[in-house]
């Protein structure tokens, strides 16, 4: 059996299900320390479309808000995206939002979207563990918003 064709049944299937919005039910760290070395590979496929995806986002928002400042943006475009049109219109719609929070929460409902569009097909293999661990790592985003004192940090914002 090839390092391609390994199958991590046992691993995934112990693993607990997440959906967007809810507390992390273990740590990103947690699972790195349980899958060992088996995430590393960063010439994965999947992992490929994943970064170009959240680079697409990235740039999409440097696009906007350049435009909005009517500056030249091009210096902060970051290199391997694309432009897409429903990650452009989400990014806008994301911007427009007056709320922060609400603007960052849906980008990230889009990103968990493509994130399900990319585990089709996927069972039990390498690929799995990789959006397994970024859907982890948008869920510990959420839970340290939620926990962070906001007077606090408002505060700090306006002083």
């Amino acid at each position: 059996m090839t390092k391609k064709s390994i199958h991590y049944t046992y691993l995934i299937s112990s693993l607990p299900m997440l959906r967007f919005g809810m507390k992390p039910p273990i740590s990103f760290e947690k699972l790195l320390e349980i899958c060992g070395e088996s995430i590393t590979d960063k010439n994965n496929p999947t992992l490929k479309k994943w970064r170009s995806f959240d680079t697409t986002a990235r740039n999409a928002l440097v696009k906007i808000r350049a435009g909005r400042k009517h500056v030249e943006g091009t210096r902060y475009l970051r290199p391997d995206g694309a432009d897409d049109p429903k990650i452009a219109l989400t990014a806008m719609n994301a911007y427009k939002n007056p709320s922060i929070l609400a603007s960052e929460k849906t980008l990230d409902e889009e990103k968990w979207k493509f994130l399900d569009e990319l585990e089709s097909g996927h069972f039990f293999d390498i690929d799995l563990l990789i959006i397994y661990a970024q859907k982890l790592m948008i869920l510990e985003k959420w839970e340290k918003a939620e926990k962070a004192d906001k007077p606090r940090l408002l505060e700090e914002a306006i002083i």
